[in-house]
């Protein structure tokens, strides 16, 4: 059994403008390494480069609940978020990490949503959701191919190799 994201009733899949879902199952690799990288913004750089102009959390680097950061990403300007969730995975439980945008900014509203868990077989899977509100949502979902399914894969390919080094 793999563990789900939990969504906030506004930002349910299927009743929002936009919705993307991207996950990888991997071997050889450090879930706590995974983590590290992920839940610090400062690092996202190093390895994903549709981010940019991060300021990320004051005390930080790390992303906690109910912490206050922004980023720009998919062309934006830096969207201010909030930490909805900010559970690091252990051995048998699934880490999660999610934000949202404090409101709609540039015509567009955002929960992301990250799950990061072992596996049998010394397996881990990463999981990562973005439900979004607006019309620039409606544009982005509407272009073809989708950047929003091929940046989050980007992100997703990225962070394994990272945490592989």
């Amino acid at each position: 059994m793999t563990a789900d994201i939990e969504w906030p009733s506004k930002f349910l899949p299927g009743t929002t403008d936009n919705f993307v879902s991207n996950e990888v199952i991997v071997k050889d690799v450090d879930i706590s390494k995974i983590w590290k990288l992920l839940v610090n913004p400062t690092k996202w750089e190093s390895y994903y480069s549709n981010c940019a102009k991060i300021t990320p959390p004051n005390p930080g680097p790390e992303l906690k609940k109910g912490d206050h950061f922004s980023f720009s990403t998919f062309g934006f300007p830096p969207l201010s978020c909030i930490v909805n969730e900010s559970i690091k995975p252990e051995q048998t439980t699934p880490g999660r990490l999610a934000w949202m945008t404090d409101e709609e900014q540039n015509g567009i509203d955002v929960y992301h949503a990250w799950i990061i868990e072992n596996l049998e077989g010394g397996r881990v899977r990463i999981l990562t959701q973005e439900s979004q509100l607006g019309d620039a949502a409606r544009q982005l979902a509407e272009e073809k191919p989708n950047k929003m399914l091929n940046g989050h894969q980007d992100w997703l390919d990225g962070l394994v190799e990272a945490a592989r080094k």
